[in-house]
């Protein structure tokens, strides 16, 4: 069914009183974008920031009067009629939308990232398959690409791998793909493991992957540990994920920006000698190897 759209502008400080119209005219879903193209990055614990100036998206029914409900909107909020656009919106299935995006992309020398049905036009020595439903993963993103890089480069073969945050399951499916061979993903996110287990069917890897939701269900030691997250959850779950790599494995931390790296890594050397291993539009990828005790 189609719906209407209406689109407008305004500053930050105006957003709470315009959700609460747009919501009192019975909005179907509101979206918010960046109007003045201000970086958010990770937020302060508690903190649900927002831009100084917003492009909000709201969409309606199609059985309601756009005209009116522009009006309504406009006055309600203090604009112009005129600085409200109205679209019309076909349905779609729009947690896939973004998809249409995704190719095959290469990773280092060997590995291929492709979304199903789709394959490299020329010679693909490994190739992932994959659909990351909702969750987290593609490699699109510069921390998983910087992950996966790695990955390449460093998968010997017959590696134990622990994939912690797994999102779509990428990392530890395409460690497999490379050569590892077992790993475990953990995720508190049900759609995660959801996406993760089908991606491992589709890649006939079901037989090597665990996949745990409860912390306590990770056996441990592994030889190589990969977490993808963000610089706060990192740094609290340092001892938890040093325990978890053996006496000269290897850690790949992700997810922080490059001014936390330093922060980061402090926090995981106790256990690791660690240091930067790359970086890339502002994000920053740390390595290490675990210490004997």
């Amino acid at each position: 069914m189609p719906h209407h759209q209406l689109v407008f502008e305004l500053d930050g400080d105006q957003l709470e009183r315009a959700e609460e119209v747009c919501n009192r005219l019975r909005a179907i879903a509101l979206s918010l974008a960046d109007a003045g193209d201000e970086p958010l990055l990770e937020p302060a614990p508690g903190e649900t920031p927002v831009w100084k100036a917003i492009r909000l998206r709201a969409l309606f029914d199609d059985a309601a009067d756009p005209q009116e409900l522009a009006s309504a909107l406009a006055g309600a909020i203090g604009l112009q009629r005129s600085a409200i656009g109205i679209e019309r919106v076909e349905d779609r299935a729009w947690e896939r939308e973004w998809l249409k995006d995704f190719r095959p992309m290469r990773f280092g020398r060997r590995l291929w990232v492709c979304p199903a049905g789709q394959r490299p036009n020329g010679p693909a020595p490994v190739v992932l398959e994959l659909d990351p439903g909702l969750a987290f993963g593609t490699g699109t993103h510069a921390t998983t690409a910087m992950c996966l890089e790695w990955l390449d480069g460093a998968i010997a073969g017959g590696e134990r791998i622990l994939d912690f945050g797994c999102g779509s399951g990428i990392l530890g499916l395409a460690a497999l793909k490379l050569g590892a061979a077992k790993a475990t993903a953990f995720d508190i996110d049900p759609q995660a493991l959801v996406a993760t287990r089908e991606n491992a069917a589709k890649n006939g890897l079901s037989e090597r992957i665990a996949v745990a939701r409860l912390a306590g269900d990770v056996a441990c030691p592994f030889d190589i540990v990969l977490a993808n997250i963000l610089s706060g959850p990192l740094i609290g779950l340092a001892p938890k994920l040093a325990q978890r790599a053996r006496a000269g494995g290897r850690i790949v931390l992700a997810g922080m920006l490059e001014r936390q790296a330093d922060e980061v890594a402090q926090a995981y050397r106790p256990w690791f000698d660690i240091g930067p291993a790359a970086e890339r539009e502002g994000w920053a990828l740390l390595a290490g190897r675990r210490r004997a005790e």
